[in-house]
């Protein structure tokens, strides 16, 4: 005998009659549905816990550290002390403020000078002659090669008697010996500087080649149409169609330029007189070669504040303003 439901015979009467004539083939589409979601969690955990043991972590307890007096071989206990370390950076730490204009002096100028150099060499091998490949390669070869042997290399051929001053030597006729480059307080910036472009330029060509052969042909034979030359063409086509690529390789230039470490710990460890200092450089030296620890997270945290500023800033420069 079949069973018969009253709908107001209870409280749940319509909700046991919709289960029990559920369609077969939803209840399956549910189960597929949560199963997907726990093998979606399940092959997403490891990452989930890598960034939270290597990431997260170490950012919150850099935080935390940041107002202590922690070291890293101490046999006094760890004590709270407020802002200390703050003021300290900005009253009683000349390092850090020469790091600091070490810091910003050479992200203003390796910014635009990659960006402009990486833009030109872009369009240089964006033509369609023979061989062009090859000169692709060949710009791109220093930013596959470690930067720890580029800096290695390039502080052999600063030294006086290096290529550098060869060279300068016998274009000049003898009229000048060059200098100790990385020894002199003067150059020794500008030599980072110009080994820095060096290295990165060919990586910011390739995402400027990308961006400039996505522009469609037919932009230009418009322009060519309406008799634009070549300055034209570019101002009024390429240069508009680049802007994504504009902000993408501003970004990128200004993240490695404010991070700058490698060079300086290998060629010049700072020196001379902090004219090299850089302010994550001072903040490794002073967190795990001096073993302050507290100190050295305040440095971390001041950094990424300052980074934070100024990616805020170009992203309102950046913004779309339609």
């Amino acid at each position: 005998m079949t069973a018969t439901y009253r709908v107001d015979s209870a409280p749940d009467a319509e909700a046991i009659v919709a289960a029990d004539t559920q369609p077969p083939r939803r209840r399956r589409a549910g189960a597929m549905r949560r199963a997907e979601r726990r093998a979606g969690l399940a092959m997403a955990a490891p990452a989930i816990i890598l960034l939270l043991l290597f990431l997260i972590v170490p950012v919150l307890l850099g935080f935390a550290l940041s107002f202590t007096n922690a070291r890293l071989i101490s046999p006094d206990p760890v004590r709270f002390t407020g802002f200390d370390n703050f003021v300290r950076a900005f009253t009683a730490d000349p390092a850090f403020l020469h790091s600091a204009v070490n810091t910003f002096v050479f992200a203003a100028v390796v910014v635009p000078v990659q960006a402009g150099l990486g833009l030109l060499l872009a369009l240089l091998v964006n033509q369609k002659i023979r061989g062009v490949t090859a000169f692709r390669i060949i710009f791109f070869i220093p930013v596959v090669t470690s930067i720890v042997v580029v800096s290695i290399l390039w502080k052999f051929m600063y030294q006086p008697d290096g290529l550098v001053n060869s060279f300068i030597n016998s274009i000049t006729f003898g009229a000048w010996q060059g200098t100790a480059w990385l020894n002199n307080p003067s150059t020794a910036l500008f030599a980072v500087i110009v080994l820095s472009v060096w290295q990165a330029v060919g990586f910011h060509m390739l995402i400027w080649l990308s961006g400039l052969q996505t522009i469609p042909e037919e932009l230009y034979e418009a322009a060519r149409m309406d008799g634009a030359g070549t300055w034209r063409q570019f101002r009024d086509v390429t240069w508009p169609c680049l802007r994504p690529t504009r902000i993408f390789v501003l970004i990128t230039i200004t993240i490695a330029a404010l991070g700058l470490f490698v060079q300086i710990d290998v060629m010049t460890q700072g020196g001379p007189v902090d004219s090299t200092t850089t302010l994550v450089y001072h903040a490794v030296l002073t967190g795990y070669r001096q073993q302050q620890v507290g100190y050295g997270s305040a440095l971390s945290l001041l950094f990424f504040v300052i980074v934070l500023v100024i990616a805020l800033v170009q992203r309102f420069l950046t913004r779309d303003k339609d």
